[in-house]
């Protein structure tokens, strides 16, 4: 393959993980948005945002399992998916929704954020694949403008009494994405991106839906609020099914390390839709910190000129 060719491949990917990144960032707006509008418990919102978005992922998994290309996971695949699945988009959802009840929208961006470094550590030690200086340059970039905002962001919030406690929760999700992404970055080239997402979904869905059959509040499901079931589509669709197959096609194109890097965009995202959209404060150092993480984004943007 010629360099010309490889620099679109790189052009394509950064240009989907972008987008999936954007789309990905609307999900901690729409969550407290739905929290401040219809008082629903965090279970039970993720229970409707899997049931919304699940046919979509069959649709595409039956379509895939169909073609005549298709192969068969072996059951070391099957294993390393399913574990995936209840890691990344279930656990890491549970926890994620959870932690949002206690914390601004913002800081739940910056501090998911963390999960690149995790996705490296786990790339570097488990799977011996190597970080260029560029990556560690613009991770460095990136990093040091998510710690200045959330230091304000922790200086803002102090009278927070569940402050710590929501932190904790999604620091726990930044954990559980980062082992996802990783492990993703190695199934995705031996299965194909699209038949990956949609079984990986599904098997978080059905996850999801357990939990919620054995501990879940059935009652705001049974009451046919329409404003429910609205956040529950929005949330389904903008914000999980058509970003997360957008993502996993940059995870093919780009490799995990450079998604996570240009996945960052997403807390600038964030904190802007925070602002207008929930009133949220934008304050000193999260504009530095912005500025910090932009830089970071058009190094990666960069990269694909020197490929």
């Amino acid at each position: 393959m010629n360099k010309k060719a490889v620099a679109k491949i790189s052009l394509a990917g950064f240009a989907v993980t972008f987008i999936g990144a954007i789309l990905f960032s609307t999900k901690a707006v729409i969550v407290k948005k739905a929290f401040a509008d219809i008082k629903v418990d965090a279970l039970s919102l993720l229970a409707v945002r899997m049931i919304c978005a699940v046919p979509f992922y069959l649709i595409v998994a039956f379509y895939k399992t169909n073609q005549e290309e298709n192969k068969k996971l072996t059951g070391k695949q099957w294993w390393f998916l399913i574990i995936l699945g209840l890691s990344g988009y279930y656990l890491s959802s549970l926890l994620d929704f959870v932690g949002l009840q206690y914390i601004s929208a913002g800081l739940e961006r910056l501090l998911l954020f963390l999960y690149p470094t995790i996705t490296m550590l786990i790339t570097t030690l488990v799977f011996k694949q190597k970080v260029s200086t560029i990556q560690k340059m613009a991770l460095l970039l990136t990093y040091a403008g998510t710690a200045v905002a959330f230091y304000g962001e922790l200086k803002l919030d102090t009278g927070n009494t569940n402050f710590y406690y929501g932190s904790l929760l999604i620091f726990l999700c930044a954990i559980t994405y980062g082992f996802f992404v990783a492990g993703s970055g190695q199934l995705i080239p031996q299965i194909g991106a699209t038949k990956f997402t949609a079984y990986a979904m599904t098997v978080a869905a059905v996850g999801v839906l357990l939990h919620f059959a054995i501990n879940g509040n059935f009652t705001v499901i049974e009451s046919g609020n329409t404003k429910f079931w609205l956040y529950g589509i929005l949330i389904a669709v903008v914000a999980t099914v058509i970003p997360s197959f957008l993502i996993s096609a940059g995870l093919k194109k780009m490799g995990s390390n450079n998604v996570a890097i240009v996945s960052s965009i997403g807390p600038v995202s964030t904190i802007i839709q925070a602002h207008f959209i929930l009133g949220e404060q934008i304050f000193t150092a999260q504009i530095i910190g912005t500025i910090l993480v932009i830089a970071g984004v058009v190094m990666i943007g960069w990269k694909r000129k020197q490929i």
